[in-house]
């Protein structure tokens, strides 16, 4: 290994190379996909876009179960709203991908962890910023047991 080498490994990283920005992207759009797709359906099931259910053919004095499918529609439309926010969170980690500022935390400027990006791929914040954010010790092991 050479001296500037071992200078460069010495420094801490400030931010994700090309090359693993681009394995996030393929991460996030194969996420993307998945999450539109989801979203789809949610948005099917509270409209009652698909005209391959028994609307026209149940009978209208059950009216337990029209409770039952107006609450079923509301929480489908609850998970879609949900969804929509995961689809954009995504979308803005493209953005951020473009832009070379993705894996940066917002709060410390420090990079996020590679394994917290692939789990997380839409994360703005390091572990460290968010057990800061719920007032969680970095490192409870090694707090002691108070009574």
């Amino acid at each position: 290994m050479t001296a500037k080498e071992k200078k460069d490994e010495s420094k801490e990283k400030t931010r994700y190379n090309d090359e693993e920005l681009q394995e996030f992207r393929e991460i996030i759009l194969n996420k993307l996909e998945k999450a539109r797709h989801d979203l789809e359906l949610l948005t099917e099931a509270y409209t009652n876009s698909n005209d391959h259910d028994t609307n026209d053919t149940s009978p209208t004095f059950k009216v337990l179960e029209e409770g039952y499918n107006v609450l079923s529609k509301e929480e489908n439309s609850r998970l879609a709203a949900r969804q929509q926010k995961f689809i954009n969170s995504l979308e803005n980690a493209l953005i951020r991908i473009e832009n070379k500022t993705y894996g940066i935390c917002r709060v410390t400027g420090k990079l996020i962890s590679k394994e917290r990006l692939k789990i997380v791929p839409h994360a703005t914040l390091s572990i460290e910023a968010k057990n800061q954010q719920y007032n969680i010790p970095t490192n409870p092991s090694k707090q002691e047991n108070k009574p």
